[in-house]
């Protein structure tokens, strides 16, 4: 651990260039996330590639048991980073199947020691912002109060607990108020959501219902698929409380 509290990996040099996974749910329901989180990099004098043909991490066949499907979805996306690059994913959940889970998928495969190498080189974006861009950010938007939702996988696989508050706070006009039940799992978990409907809607009702005793405007994540499951349950419940992804958040904060 860190100084401030944040799970440090080991030290890169600040790279010229790197790799965006922009996600399923990115590329399908929030690309408003992906773009801004681009757009953070870039803004840092990062070149950013965004290989055209990426398409899945392979962690819903994955999770579901299914893992020669998970394994042929997974090694489709070996050849779009060929070189030596950091791969910055906006997603703790994805980041955390290519980093952890990768090398047991391919374990024994002819192709191991190749996807090893990816999965080393995956940073989720807001444990990258802190701990290798090292950036401060400038808050040019109104006073408003906002809450965090912490994605598990980002927390219990990634690391990734204090970075995403770390840059919330350097915002100015921006009061963060921590959820009381904070690493509770909202209730998505993928195909959980699908498996088990009344189990996932109590847990997303109980996060609702902790968000609302914040009092705050907005809930910001770093996972979309959370970001789906909360802001559904939010606007059922006709809350006055936006959900948004913590890229696009802070790139509207800093870029006016």
């Amino acid at each position: 651990m860190s100084h401030d509290g944040t799970t440090s990996r080991p030290a890169i040099e600040r790279p010229d260039s790197v790799y965006f996974f922009g996600t399923c749910l990115v590329d399908l329901f929030y690309p408003e996330a992906g773009m801004a989180g681009m757009e953070l990099l870039k803004a840092q004098g990062v070149r950013v590639v965004f290989p055209q043909g990426q398409s899945c991490c392979g962690q819903p066949a994955y999770n579901s048991g299914y893992r020669e499907e998970a394994l042929k979805v997974a090694r489709a996306q070996l050849d779009y980073f060929p070189g030596d690059w950091p791969i910055v994913v906006p997603s703790g959940s994805c980041a955390g199947m290519m980093s952890k889970h990768w090398p047991d998928l391919f374990k024994g495969e002819p192709d191991e020691a190749r996807a090893r190498q990816v999965a080393s080189r995956v940073w989720e974006l807001t444990q990258f912002l802190v701990q290798v861009l090292k950036v401060k950010f400038e808050d040019q938007g109104p006073p408003v109060k906002i809450t965090w939702h912490a994605s598990c996988h980002a927390q219990r696989e990634m690391g990734v607990t204090d970075e995403p508050k770390a840059l919330l706070r350097q915002l100015a006009n921006v009061e963060l108020v921590e959820l009381q039940r904070e690493k509770e799992c909202c209730g998505f978990g993928g195909t959980f959501a699908v498996r088990h409907p009344e189990i996932s809607a109590a847990m997303v009702g109980d996060k609702v219902a902790d968000i609302e005793n914040t009092g705050a405007k907005a809930v910001v994540s770093g996972d979309c698929g959370c970001l789906m499951n909360i802001s559904g349950a939010l606007e059922a419940g006709q809350k006055p409380v936006r959900g948004v992804h913590i890229a696009q958040f802070l790139k509207e904060r800093t870029h006016g």
